[in-house]
């Protein structure tokens, strides 16, 4: 089934709460909400609030009551389907290329943006003067050490383009982009990231935890290749590693997602090459 669109989509995300709901982020800033079940190709709902591209959306894992949007606008706003106005809206004052809802504490929920920090917001505080912000890491800070004695590497800011948070260990989250480096953070130590992980040649436009294993995750690139790595799992005696490199697309690989379904390995990605390609991730690790 096809709907036709008047502009780019750069998102789309299923329902929580109806198994044939389906929302996309559209670059006219609109987001839209349709119904596979029905014959029609108009959307049963529009949202529009946003004044630039909506980049992202992301239903919440939790509650499933409601969803977020993130746009180059610099807002991320908050709304339920059943209205049409937007319930919150949380400035970033910078582009917002990516937000996500916590998979363990309902009304905490992230975004990244391209002035390379992590916002992290919790609903159920005060709103006062921050409006539920409860954390704003620099991404680009040096690594989190134990030992203040070891000499940590400095990086330059850049666009963060995505991140995720981890299904299984509770705030832990990766972000990566413009500078092709994917990091991990605990937001209970947010000092710096946990690990780097690098390795692709070009800007990495999505990552996404394994719903199946807490240690893994995979990666999209501008370089046409999508990766598997390990971060060790947050044990200090097991390295951060890439275990396998897929480069089968021909042009920009934007996205990539683990199958929740079928064999653990399962998982389809998506590029410029208008190809998708569905393959088993263990076939490329060794």
């Amino acid at each position: 089934m096809a709907y036709p669109t008047q502009d780019a989509l750069y998102d789309v995300a299923h329902s929580e709460v109806h198994s044939n709901h389906l929302l996309t982020a559209s670059g006219d800033g609109s987001l839209r909400l349709y119904d596979v079940s029905l014959t029609p190709e108009f959307p049963i709902a529009t949202f529009q609030e946003h004044s630039r591209e909506a980049f992202a959306c992301s239903w919440n894992l939790t509650s499933k009551a409601t969803f977020a949007s993130s746009s180059w606008d610099g807002n991320v706003k908050i709304w339920n389907p059943e209205r049409q106005q937007s319930l919150l809206t949380l400035p970033t004052h910078s582009c917002t290329y990516s937000t996500q809802w916590s998979p363990h504490t309902d009304g905490m929920l992230s975004a990244v943006c391209s002035d390379s920090h992590l916002r992290v917001w919790d609903l159920r505080t005060p709103a006062s003067a921050n409006n539920h912000l409860i954390l704003q890491i620099p991404i680009h800070s040096a690594p989190f050490s134990v030992s203040n004695a070891m000499l940590q590497p400095t990086f330059p800011p850049s666009e963060a383009l995505t991140h995720d948070w981890n299904k299984y260990r509770q705030g832990v989250l990766a972000t990566a982009g413009v500078d092709r480096i994917i990091r991990t953070f605990d937001i209970r130590q947010p000092k710096g990231p946990l690990q780097l992980l690098q390795g692709h040649g070009y800007a990495v436009r999505k990552i996404t935890w394994s719903p199946h294993l807490p240690d893994l995750l995979l990666s999209a690139s501008y370089d046409m290749t999508c990766r598997v790595w390990t971060d060790g799992g947050g044990d200090q005696r097991k390295p951060a590693a890439e275990l396998g490199n897929m480069g089968r697309h021909t042009e920009f690989a934007t996205g990539v997602d683990w199958c929740l379904f079928g064999n653990e390995g399962w998982a389809a990605s998506c590029g410029w090459d208008e190809r998708v390609c569905v393959w088993d991730v263990r076939a490329f690790m060794p």
